[in-house]
């Protein structure tokens, strides 16, 4: 997988740290036991990974961020820089865990298929990510600007935001067996959203000139603010969440 942003896990531990907290729930789905193998994909600062380890499980922790890595191995976990489509695990996890990463990877057979092959026999996948609408007012305001300054490029977007009805395709022609999938609407409330933009979309603001990155910033902002900022709530961003559980299927049977 090609991965354009960049992370800097002091800039995401201080402005994006709403992305482990609303990831608990998704622990619960999870439900880890005593002894297990559990593979987290795309650990981010391992926040995640600590928790699961609560439950007296073996927390193995993968990120494509160098910088991510080192945040969790400082948090005494055991992980290593390793994406979605380049897995390097045979019939080792008992499950695997993923919050808030599965959009970055816009090949998403091949994400599903190496899950599937890290996986023990009727081993879990357990995950939430971008659902169909998440960030819609975004992309199309990030979108207008580039249509506005053809000397900024083409506006290439890096997510992959499926309909559950999709996902779930996509996991059963692998071999598993979904057992829950759902969208959740889930606006989130962020701190300011230049700061949002210089984190998840760096990537796409790569080809904006360094002496116009805060007019696009502002463009943006301008576009935005009547759609998601009130004085009593400040930014609410239109956060859409896809959450699934599923398990592989044990063909020896």
């Amino acid at each position: 997988m090609k991965e354009s942003n960049q992370w800097n896990a002091n800039e995401y531990n201080k402005n994006a740290d709403f992305v482990s907290k609303l990831g608990l729930p998704v622990i619960n789905l999870l439900a880890p036991k005593k002894d297990e193998k559990i593979l987290d994909l795309g650990c981010g600062d391992g926040t995640l990974s600590v928790e699961i380890q609560k439950y007296g499980s073996q927390v193995i922790a993968v990120d494509l961020s160098p910088d991510m890595v080192a945040k969790s191995k400082k948090k005494g976990l055991k992980a290593s820089v390793m994406s979605a489509t380049q897995l390097e695990f045979y019939n080792e996890f008992d499950a695997v865990f993923s919050n808030a990463v599965l959009h970055w990877v816009t090949d998403a057979r091949l994400a599903i298929k190496n899950v599937k092959q890290a996986l023990k026999a009727d081993g879990r996948f357990i995950g939430e990510f971008g659902g169909c609408g998440n960030i819609q007012s975004l992309q199309e305001a990030m979108q207008t600007v580039f249509e506005r300054h053809p000397e900024y490029g083409e506006f290439l977007n890096p997510w992959f935001f499926p309909k559950k009805e999709e996902y779930a395709k996509l996991l059963e022609e692998d071999g598993f067996c979904v057992h829950y999938i759902e969208i959740i609407d889930r606006p989130t409330p962020i701190g300011d959203i230049k700061e949002w933009l210089d984190i998840f979309a760096n990537g796409i603001m790569q080809n904006v000139p360094t002496s116009k990155k805060e007019s696009f910033k502002k463009e943006v902002e301008n576009i935005l603010k009547p759609k998601l900022f009130t004085q009593e709530n400040g930014w609410v961003v239109d956060y859409v969440r896809l959450r699934f559980a599923a398990q592989k299927e044990n063909n020896e049977k």
